[in-house]
């Protein structure tokens, strides 16, 4: 045991004003050396920006509505085939007034730079095929949706008697439904 075990054996265990002074000038004088060297061939770039995805309200589609115009009634946006650039899904039907009009549900490609409307890439579900459309989303390379349709001709077209969870999935260069949509009447 050492007899001289008090605070006053080891006259550095305690700092002083000094110590704390001392420390605060090196910290200055790093981050000073620091700040004069920086990188010494940086140079300023702007950020990049990327592509917006195609807006729907600008596309045209093929739909039939007798003069009253396509409707959107739901909308996701992904980078779906992996070119770095991101693509609009949409689903579509006629303005109506009542009833549930067919839905359709594309897949809007970037327009080309002369300021065209968005091309229409794919087609999932072709209105002619009578089904409703709700609740779509995308991510990556899947497109997700419910859709509604009709067990028979006598149910009326305000209520949909069928539905299911529908995916399509980017493979191969084209969109391949991974699990098969509700059975429609004509």
């Amino acid at each position: 045991m050492h007899p001289t075990a008090g605070p006053s054996a080891y006259p550095h265990t305690r700092p002083r004003p000094v110590h704390w002074l001392a420390t605060a000038a090196a910290l200055a004088a790093v981050v000073t050396g620091a700040a004069l060297a920086g990188p010494g061939d940086a140079t300023a770039t702007t950020p990049t920006t990327h592509a917006a995805a195609p807006d729907p309200q600008t596309a045209h589609y093929p739909l039939d509505c007798h003069g009253a115009g396509p409707q959107v009634t739901d909308r996701a946006q992904a980078d779906l085939d992996g070119d770095g650039r991101p693509e609009t899904a949409v689903a579509v039907r006629c303005a109506s007034g009542g009833g549930t009009p067919p839905s359709g549900v594309y897949v809007l490609a970037s327009p080309h730079p002369d300021g065209t409307a968005p091309r229409i890439r794919a087609t999932l579900v072709d209105p002619r095929q009578r089904m409703t459309v709700t609740g779509l989303t995308a991510a990556k390379d899947t497109v997700s949706a419910t859709v509604s349709g009709y067990s028979g001709p006598g149910v009326p077209r305000c209520c949909p008697d069928l539905r299911t969870a529908v995916k399509w999935r980017w493979t191969g260069g084209k969109f391949t439904v991974t699990t098969p949509p509700v059975a429609r009447s004509a």
